[in-house]
């Protein structure tokens, strides 16, 4: 692994600072998988005493875009990565702890191959979901990202 989990959240506080200071955080990243974590507190809080959703989307966009992030500094190619687009669905209250996972670094792999053999910009969906410390599932996100090898 090029990146660990301590560097990539040095990233994090470098360049998302405000989704730093809400507390969202890697916890862990592989090939094929990233696990970012936020816990529901005064700073990230709506009235509704939960989590507010756009700390939510910061938490699951990290997952999906920390691994595309891993994959190319590892390719050492020039690719251009844009969120297109994204779909929330919000199925309870975010309290406590809710971690987001992205498992699907196999289909980056595929996407950026893709991106440098044909040299035309690739979109690929992403997904991650927020799980509270009961195992509930509490929101779900999906990313539309383009790549797209710079000249």
């Amino acid at each position: 692994m090029v990146s660990s989990v301590k560097k990539l959240n040095f990233f994090v506080a470098l360049n998302l600072p405000s989704a730093f200071l809400c507390g969202v955080r890697i916890k862990s990243i592989n090939q094929s998988s990233c696990i970012t974590s936020v816990r529901h507190k005064w700073i990230n809080k709506n009235p509704f005493k939960s989590m507010y959703w756009a700390v939510q989307g910061m938490s699951a966009e990290l997952a999906t875009g920390a691994l595309i992030i891993i994959k190319l500094k590892e390719l050492n190619k020039k690719i251009s990565m844009l969120v297109v687009s994204n779909d929330a669905e919000f199925i309870k209250k975010g309290r406590g702890i809710i971690r987001f996972k992205c498992d699907q670094g196999f289909e980056i792999d595929k996407a950026l191959k893709n991106a440098i053999e044909t040299k035309e910009s690739q979109t690929i969906i992403l997904n991650a979901d927020g799980i509270d410390s009961k195992g509930d599932v509490i929101s779900k996100f999906s990313f539309t990202w383009s790549l797209k090898l710079k000249p």
